[in-house]
């Protein structure tokens, strides 16, 4: 009488990582990645899991309709300034100080 094999035992670095996970629910992977995903999804309970709960979360999104953004959001974001904040007088004589050490250097150089 022949024994049935046991289920494989994977590793975690032999799993599949979160982001082939994604691409392989939403369909984004090359057919070569894809059958070995395949391959190993129908191996391993675990990553079949994270690739139904994917597919659900996708699904789901699908259908939650349409996203809007509050006023109030708009309005912060709105208020973000466009230019960098002002440097310390300290940051910019440091890299005054870098900036003419570099210069001397190159001028060595050169003689």
């Amino acid at each position: 009488m022949t024994q049935a094999p046991e289920p494989r035992r994977f590793n975690s670095t032999e799993h599949l990582a979160s982001e082939a996970v994604a691409a392989f629910a939403d369909g984004e992977l090359r057919m070569a990645a894809y059958l070995r995903a395949a391959r190993h999804i129908a191996e391993c309970p675990e990553c079949a899991a994270e690739v139904d709960a994917q597919q659900q979360a996708r699904n789901a999104l699908k259908e939650s309709g349409e996203v809007s953004m509050p006023h109030s959001l708009l309005g912060l974001l709105s208020q973000i300034p466009l230019c960098e904040p002002a440097e310390s007088k300290h940051d910019v004589e440091r890299r005054r100080r870098v900036i003419m050490t570099s210069v001397v250097s190159l001028r060595r150089r050169r003689r």
